[in-house]
């Protein structure tokens, strides 16, 4: 599938505090999903700074619709089997849809996400009613990331997947939640589909770190999907905001290495991956 000779056998492991040193560098952060550890040897062989077990996985792996079919289990093997492939990146994993609805079953999904599945954050959707989910993981020392903006697991309230805050009472709402999540315990914020102006005020904004994907050029890392950026056909429309690395990279191995690349030279996105 891939030759990847580990090059970065002297990098040190990404971690929270890391994260948050490299946004106070303005060091940008490369990150991308993976559900295997094949795949996960490859980037963290490359450079990639965060994977994410993403419950996109319920479209790109078991094809389903959306995101809302998967399970906690689902997240807990998955992170397992990523776990086992990495020696430097961090790695997230996703709750899936009610599984943090009240802070005690977040906790029993974070745990086993955490002792089993061996993350070392797991990331929510949403603000509001789950700040409280928030506040009781952070105070019980797990490391959290929030998710605002487009929230996939609320597709069916949203009525489709579209971009969020460009209205002025939209985008105040979402810059209060990002405070309010950063206030209520999360070491990492990803805005997705958010407009590219209002991603940056945000990202000016708070001391933790934001990761964009459809954000716009300014947040303090970017994200895809990893067979978005192969530039495979999961059976879903393709955003606007993803960028087939494999037809510049020549190679699965080329292509993280790209991503990674122009990541951290600020090369990507440009203005067309992102929304005003």
């Amino acid at each position: 599938m891939y030759a990847a000779s580990d090059k970065t056998a002297s990098r040190a492991a990404v971690t929270v505090p890391r994260l948050r040193q490299m946004k106070a560098e303005r060091q940008r952060i490369a990150a991308l999903t993976a559900y295997d550890a094949s795949f996960a040897r490859a980037l963290d062989a490359c450079g990639v700074d965060v994977i994410l077990v993403g419950d996109s996985l319920g479209m790109v792996i078991q094809g389903h619709g959306s995101t809302l079919p998967v399970t906690v289990d689902d997240i807990v093997y998955h992170s397992a089997c990523v776990a086992r492939g990495l020696k430097h990146a961090l790695l997230i994993a996703d709750m899936p849809f009610q599984s943090y609805a009240t802070p005690e079953r977040a906790l029993d999904a974070a745990a086993a996400m955490l002792s089993i599945g061996g993350a070392s954050m797991v990331k929510l959707e949403g603000a509001g009613a789950l700040l409280d989910s928030i506040s009781f993981l952070s105070e019980r020392d797990i490391p959290v990331c929030a998710h605002l903006g487009l929230t996939p697991q609320s597709v069916l309230r949203l009525g489709g997947y579209k971009v969020q805050g460009r209205e002025q009472a939209a985008a105040k709402k979402l810059l209060a939640d990002a405070r309010a999540v950063a206030e209520a315990g999360a070491d990492l914020l990803v805005l997705e589909c958010v407009p590219s102006a209002l991603a940056a005020e945000i990202t000016r904004e708070l001391a933790i770190p934001t990761i964009g994907i459809g954000a716009g050029p300014d947040c303090d890392g970017q994200i895809l999907v990893l067979h978005d950026l192969l530039g495979m056909n999961s059976g879903h429309r393709r955003p606007r905001f993803v960028k087939n690395f494999l037809e510049q990279g020549g190679s699965i191995d080329g292509a993280i290495r790209a991503y990674v690349e122009e990541v951290k030279s600020g090369a990507f996105p440009t203005s067309e991956h992102g929304y005003e």
